[in-house]
């Protein structure tokens, strides 16, 4: 394995470490330093506490006071919790995951997606109308959004993540009545 990929590699997993410390702590709130390495260790590693190492623990520990050095938690009475730089923060890291690759040419089919999230989840509702506008879609409706590529895996993991399989449907259509302005938005234009 090459120098670069071991590089990308290492740091791949210091963030992927630092974004559960993050999402652990705005799930739960304010936690003590065992339990908060007893979260991240679980989540991540999917292990019993009892029998994970004394240098897996000692990991978590260093990690989250790094988070605490760069102003993203704090450590205040004994406890860790999140600081408004660190939901930025962790927001970015996630939106991330949610960039749709464009190929080189269109298949000239639409990716349309259509959602119907109850009033008692709009804080859910919301975030989906983030991630689309994030990945670049256009807004047809207020909870229809149209792209032109591929995004199926984005979609599955934006349900699975926010836990909506049900309220929202990807459909791929041939065609749009008077698509010309959404062409002319992606750039499409013949």
């Amino acid at each position: 394995m090459g120098k670069l990929e071991e590089e990308s590699r290492k740091s791949s997993r210091k963030t992927r470490l630092q974004e559960a410390i993050l999402v652990t702590l705005i799930s739960g709130g304010r936690m003590g330093s065992e339990q908060l390495v007893k979260q991240v260790i679980d989540n991540l590693l999917g292990t019993d506490f009892a029998i994970t190492s004394p240098r897996r623990s000692e990991i978590v520990r260093s990690t989250a006071s790094r988070l605490n050095q760069k102003g993203l938690v704090v450590f205040k009475d004994h406890h860790y919790s999140l600081t408004p730089a660190g939901e930025k923060m962790l927001k970015k890291w996630q939106m991330s995951r949610y960039q749709i690759k464009q190929p080189r040419k269109w298949d000239k089919k639409w990716r349309v997606i259509i959602f119907d999230i109850p009033e008692k989840k709009k804080k859910i509702r919301e975030r989906v109308r983030q991630i689309l506008l994030a990945a670049n879609f256009q807004r047809l409706q207020d909870s229809v959004w149209v792209h032109p590529y591929d995004c199926e895996d984005i979609i599955g993991l934006m349900k699975t993540d926010l836990s909506i399989g049900k309220h929202l449907l990807y459909l791929i259509v041939d065609q749009i009545e008077n698509d010309r302005f959404l062409r002319m938005d992606f750039g499409l234009v013949e």
